[in-house]
């Protein structure tokens, strides 16, 4: 039986438009009925991931920042802080080449350079609350992600990942979009973080169900039984999902949760 469903949100969960199905409320009680956890797992922002579903704030498991940041009920549950060291190294770079905008996640907030406010269109779709600074070097904050945007021409992999693969540093990259590049501690990942609350709830691996679409859903895929790739998904993560499913557009997730329960599964 499946006792826990970890969904990311942009291009699995929410559809074109950025929005969550028009069931998904009803689904969410029928769900809360049989006992079954609904875990958003996403790499927005915590506060982003409130801002949309905090009427379920005591009761879904929010696992944000691509698992580097969960909360449950209002807490943090684990997180995963960066060096400051290796945080700046990424900056730095980031900063040298053009058409690249960091935004650095912290447990406070997030921030970017105050420069670059006119052009961070995406900002506020994953970072609800977010400063604008001066200097990243003077925040007071615990960071935890940095995400890097090509905003401008919506190629992260020409003009953010190629261009940075040459810098020396531990910390772990993953495509997060056609958008965003982003920068976590190496153990910092979905599928670490599905783990970490395996461990605290005790869920097994087959009482888990996970629904993803792009690279930074990749270890999620590989840390429950019922993996599912959206129809809509990365090539490569449909390699490593075990299962498919219908597309965001169609509500896939929600399908596939109701088929859950015609299968006698949840």
């Amino acid at each position: 039986m499946i006792k826990v469903i970890f969904s990311d949100m942009d291009g699995t969960l929410l559809d074109e438009n950025g929005q969550l199905p028009a069931e998904f409320d009803e689904v969410m009680e029928e769900l809360k009925k049989r006992n079954v956890i609904f875990a958003p797992t996403s790499g927005r922002q915590y506060y982003a991931l409130m801002y949309q579903m905090g009427k379920y704030k005591d009761d879904f498991l929010f696992l944000a920042e691509n698992g580097a940041y969960s909360c449950y009920r209002e807490k943090e549950m684990f997180s995963s802080t960066i060096d400051k060291a290796e945080y700046m190294k990424v900056l730095y770079k980031a900063m040298s080449i053009p058409h690249i905008y960091p935004v650095v996640s912290g447990k406070k907030n997030s921030y970017v350079l105050r420069q670059w406010e006119p052009y961070i269109g995406e900002l506020h779709k994953y970072y609800t609350r977010a400063e604008y600074v001066d200097r990243f070097e003077d925040i007071d904050d615990d960071f935890i992600k940095l995400a890097l945007a090509d905003n401008e021409y919506e190629d992260s992999v020409k003009n953010i990942w190629e261009p940075m693969s040459d810098l020396d540093t531990y910390l772990h990259r993953t495509l997060s979009s056609n958008v965003w590049v982003d920068y976590l501690n190496p153990d910092a990942n979905k599928g670490w973080a599905v783990k970490k609350v395996q461990e605290k709830f005790g869920f097994k691996p087959e009482e888990c169900a996970a629904f993803g679409d792009y690279m930074n859903d990749y270890e999620m895929m590989q840390s429950v039984y019922y993996s599912y790739a959206m129809a809509n998904a990365h090539p490569d993560l449909k390699k490593v999902a075990r299962f498919q499913c219908k597309s965001n557009v169609e509500h896939g997730v929600m399908e596939q949760i109701k088929e859950f329960i015609r299968q006698g599964m949840i």
